[in-house]
């Protein structure tokens, strides 16, 4: 199993997660087995998401997915995305 990390900032948490929950068909239909989305205690803007597959090629290929990209602008992503793989131990 392996586990993409997503980290930014967005403009409006309830706008973000409205395209986010959109977009769980797309993400089923990429791979995705599981998710989970996180708020800093102290920023409730600033998000990060877990997304899991079954290999890191299927994490990465989501990554890099137009679909991915297009569903971020959508959503008010407002800062770069620190992107990271792991897999489990």
């Amino acid at each position: 199993m392996a586990t993409m990390f997503v980290r930014h900032t967005v403009a409006d948490y309830a706008a973000w997660r409205r395209i986010f929950d959109a977009f769980a068909t797309t993400q089923a239909a990429m791979g995705v087995t599981g998710k989970a989305v996180y708020q800093a205690a102290d920023n409730a803007n600033d998000i990060t998401v877990t997304h899991e597959f079954a290999t890191v090629e299927a994490a990465q290929a989501f990554a890099g997915s137009p679909e991915l990209k297009a569903a971020m602008h959508d959503a008010g992503v407002a800062s770069a995305p620190t992107v990271w793989f792991t897999t489990q131990a």
